[in-house]
């Protein structure tokens, strides 16, 4: 099973569309999980339409349309990964735990908001992920994205992608 995993894509105020690159991912994703900030119900619209599976959160930036169309945080098991979706995790200091302590029975947390890349355990058992944004690089090098691909009941080759500067 392969995800295309993406967050804070912030449209349309922090570009004008979804990268080409980002938007020829998802055909090839079984599932597309976004980890919110969206901003507009466009790209939800777009996503949902164009995914075979779409999970999604709203983030702090999502207004009342999103709010009433998404959750603030969502589950899902995928071909026996326990997987959970959230915008926010708070400080980065501290992460590990409170999301350890938080989500107990997942395998697999990914979150948003920082546009910050984030790829590490908490304990033995919960992997964190945040895609960072592939509209908005804010402090970082490149704007991104991530996949990855469950096997037999693992998430393996989870993988960062970094956009080209856009002109």
């Amino acid at each position: 099973m392969r995800l295309l995993i993406v967050s804070d894509t912030h449209l349309p105020t922090r570009a004008k569309t979804l990268p080409a690159q980002l938007l020829d991912e998802v055909p090839r994703a079984d599932v597309v999980v976004h980890a919110g900030d969206w901003v507009d119900t466009a790209t939800l619209d777009l996503l949902a339409e164009r995914a075979a599976r779409l999970i999604g959160v709203y983030g702090n930036n999502d207004g009342p349309e999103l709010r009433s169309r998404l959750p603030e945080v969502a589950y899902a098991e995928l071909a026996g990964v326990q997987l959970g979706v959230v915008h926010e995790t708070g400080p980065a200091q501290g992460r590990e735990r409170r999301c350890a302590e938080r989500f107990p029975g997942l395998d697999v947390l990914v979150f948003g908001h920082s546009h910050i890349p984030w790829d590490t355990m908490a304990g033995d058992r919960l992997r964190l992920l945040n895609p960072g944004s592939p509209t908005d690089r804010r402090r970082q090098p490149y704007c991104t994205y991530m996949t990855a691909e469950i096997d037999a009941s693992r998430l393996t080759a989870v993988e960062l992608h970094r956009l080209p500067h856009r002109t």
